[in-house]
């Protein structure tokens, strides 16, 4: 099996399905993208063997925030993504994309929820809306 490194790849590795990475077509979107957390949590804290404790002192958090991160009970923010990317070498800019594809996919399922009507524009303005 390959990885979704590999261009023009079918097939996804079982770490893959069950952090929820599906393959990158273009112009597809993912529907149940990975929390930044669990991954954390599965790609660096637990091979590194470190407990909660020691990687909230590494990063210099508290071990409540790091611990909530890690479960996915709290977003990934810009600073805590940073930390992460200056103590242990993963890209900040990979996982502010994680959270924000997690985000956008959870409000999507949400979306039935959300009622707002369309903007038909101003009386008397012959230009339609922004589709």
């Amino acid at each position: 099996m390959c990885g979704t490194t590999v261009p023009g790849c079918r097939y996804r590795s079982s770490r893959q399905r069950s952090l929820g990475l599906g393959m990158t077509t273009h112009g597809l979107r993912m529907k149940n993208p990975a929390h930044p957390g669990g991954f954390v949590k599965s790609e660096i804290i637990d091979p590194l063997d470190l407990s909660v404790t020691e990687a909230a002192k590494v990063l210099g958090v508290t071990r409540p925030a790091l611990s909530a991160l890690l479960n996915q009970r709290a977003d990934l923010s810009p600073e805590m993504a940073l930390r992460l990317e200056k103590a242990f070498g993963v890209s900040m800019d990979t996982l502010m994309r994680m959270q924000n594809s997690f985000d956008i996919a959870q409000t999507r399922k949400r979306a039935g929820e959300i009622r707002v009507a369309r903007f038909k524009g101003k009386r008397g303005d012959p230009s339609p809306a922004v589709a």
